[in-house]
């Protein structure tokens, strides 16, 4: 059984021995301070404030020669990932032939158009962000989204389909079609890993 309300005049601040807060001037709360620092103090701090500055020289007081030029940070070289994927994917492609392999190497570019229209058909809308993209370079993107396979980062693209049907999850065979056939375009490094690093 539910209480039951009481009714009357009396609040529950009021019966009991609860202090009733008031947010007016009277209730003004203050933490305590460290303690009050004298003048001189503070002259000894400004002093030492004065004399790192004076130390440290302004960009007025160096000559054009001595500023440096601002350089962008992009590297000239691959980085380590980079090179990792290459070097999987190298190994990967030294494999000896499968019969996956030999499958993918007789699919015509009209196959692929058709698995990328049927792909495309699974969605709502258009995908307005790879306009500009070849049919492969979205194949492969569309590879790389597709969680079901595992994770894209740090693993060249044809061991990730290999990977994927040794382990069962039947991936798709245009995919693999498209990593076989020599593209200078082909990239083995997932989209999603590049932009992470």
């Amino acid at each position: 059984m539910p209480p039951s309300r009481r009714r009357g005049g009396n609040t529950a601040a009021t019966r009991s021995n609860q202090a009733i807060l008031s947010f007016g001037s009277k209730s003004r709360v203050t933490k305590p301070s460290a303690a009050p620092s004298t003048h001189s103090q503070k002259a000894k701090d400004l002093d030492l404030i004065d004399a790192t500055r004076s130390k440290t020289p302004s960009v007025e007081d160096v000559s054009e020669a001595e500023q440096a030029t601002v350089t962008p940070t992009e590297p000239t070289q691959p980085r380590v990932a980079e090179l990792a994927v290459r070097k999987q994917a190298r190994t990967e492609i030294q494999q000896p032939r499968s019969e996956e392999d030999a499958k993918a190497e007789k699919i015509t570019e009209r196959q692929l158009q058709q698995y990328w229209k049927k792909e495309e058909a699974k969605r709502q809308g258009p995908r307005v962000h790879q306009e500009g993209l070849d049919l492969r370079e979205k194949i492969l993107r569309n590879f790389d989204l597709s969680s079901q396979y595992g994770p894209c980062i740090g693993i060249a693209r044809l061991k990730r389909w290999r990977r994927a049907h040794m382990l069962g999850l039947n991936p798709p065979i245009e995919v693999l079609a498209v990593l076989l056939k020599p593209d200078d375009n082909t990239k083995q490094r997932a989209y999603i890993d590049e932009l992470l690093s």
